[in-house]
């Protein structure tokens, strides 16, 4: 096996029995992951592989982000400890944490009723919701990221049996009320996946901007932030900065031998694209946002589902501040894209509605969310860079997609931004 990691040594630092058997789950783009078989059961291995997220400390805390959550019944599966109580195993150099395997499939928007769309907005509704109770307030910063702000990282495992009832009035797990966001913060069949990123999912990853940058940098500083006062959002990509990258990836496009068909495309779509900005130049958003606790990559892979309920959300490495709403939006333009490039919108309107009402986003706040993410779309490259820049291949199947729904949304802005407020 590739990268087979150290059992014996890993094993002996938990009550885990002895190994029986150990299959790689499906690579993510990010980490790495194992089916673990012993003599007490099954379990999901999970190295921390991702320099950008694989600090021992960044982990740590994210796997008491998880634990907090779960305390509050929403599903979540945080790790196993160790026989000295850490959650994290360092052997080698390599950080390693151990989950409970949870059987489970993951579901795309397709294959969601509009009524289990509602779920799933009311869902994420809570995650923002809870995450303001059990994360710190005061002293974040805009743009904290898990290898700098820390919660706790995850599991790319499973969760616990009970549903968290999101579809309830009340929008709480387990009956509990939950704070608004603002309130002062109280003292399987189908495996989990090691942080993959969805189909027609423009997810950058290590090469992904906090705040679609198109050069790879986030716009402004960051500003302090507590209980009282809302740091404002960079106004998002700077279009000057897209065109030069467009002009860099035309030529790499260009310089491609032999050509194919993806440069084909490749060069379509630049071209296209540049179209469009040069449209719309005038239309970079504004300074803004409600900025909050966020998961960070809330997507069909990282949600896995028994039977019809959800059971478990993994891969908690980019828990982080950010603009709440706008993971609401992003993870939209993931579950209920169309493989032609354009979005359900009858899907995302009980979606929007019910994570509205458990987060307590305005409508204002969603139509916000829109325009920037929109706008991080158009100016997003991410996938043509994997492929040029560092002959990384595995975003190729998503292109198609991803890049047709930036022309798509583009065209039908407005009934996009109707269906997320209305």
């Amino acid at each position: 096996m590739p990268h087979a990691p150290p059992l014996g040594a890993l094993l002996r630092q938990y009550a885990a029995g002895s190994v029986l058997a150990c299959d790689p789950v499906d690579h993510g783009l990010l980490n790495r992951g194992y089916r673990l078989s012993t003599t007490r059961g099954r379990y999901f291995l999970k190295h921390h592989f991702d320099p950008e997220t694989a600090a021992p400390e960044a982990i740590a805390r994210q796997h008491g982000a998880t634990q907090r959550l779960a305390a509050l019944g929403v599903p979540v599966a945080p790790p196993l400890p160790a026989h000295d109580g850490r959650t994290v195993a360092v052997v080698g150099g390599h950080a390693y944490a151990l989950h409970p395997w949870i059987e489970g499939r993951h579901r795309h928007g397709a294959q969601l009723t509009a009524e289990q769309c509602g779920r799933l907005g009311a869902l994420l509704g809570v995650v923002h919701a809870s995450l303001e109770r059990v994360m710190p307030v005061a002293g974040r910063e805009q743009g904290e990221t898990s290898a700098s702000a820390g919660g706790a990282a995850p599991t790319d495992e499973g969760a616990p049996d009970s549903e968290p009832r999101t579809s309830s009035g009340a929008g709480t797990p387990n009956g509990r009320r939950l704070a608004r966001p603002g309130e002062g913060v109280p003292d399987g069949r189908h495996r989990a996946r090691a942080g993959r990123s969805a189909p027609g999912a423009e997810r950058a990853v290590s090469m992904r901007r906090p705040a679609a940058r198109a050069d790879g940098a986030r716009a402004g500083k960051p500003h302090a932030q507590n209980a009282e006062t809302t740091p404002p959002v960079d106004a998002g990509a700077d279009p000057a900065a897209t065109f030069a990258l467009i002009d860099d990836l035309l030529a790499r496009v260009r310089g491609h031998r032999p050509a194919d068909s993806f440069d084909e495309l490749a060069r379509h779509r630049l071209l296209e694209r540049r179209s469009l900005l040069e449209q719309h130049v005038g239309r970079r958003p504004p300074h803004g946002g409600q900025v909050g606790w966020v998961h960070g990559d809330f997507h069909p892979f990282n949600l896995l589902y028994r039977g019809d309920a959800p059971a478990a959300i993994v891969d908690w490495d980019r828990l982080g501040v950010q603009p709440r709403a706008e993971e609401a939006v992003r993870a939209a333009a993931i579950f209920f894209v169309r493989p032609s490039g354009t979005l359900d919108l009858p899907k995302v309107r009980p979606y929007a509605r019910a994570y509205r009402r458990t987060a307590g986003a305005t409508p204002s706040e969603l139509a916000a969310a829109v325009h920037r993410v929109w706008w991080e779309r158009l100016n997003d490259f991410w996938m043509l860079r994997w492929h040029y820049e560092r002959g990384d291949t595995r975003a190729d199947s998503q292109f198609p997609a991803a890049s047709a729904l930036v022309v798509w949304w583009t065209r039908e802005y407005e009934a996009v931004c109707d269906a997320f407020v209305g």
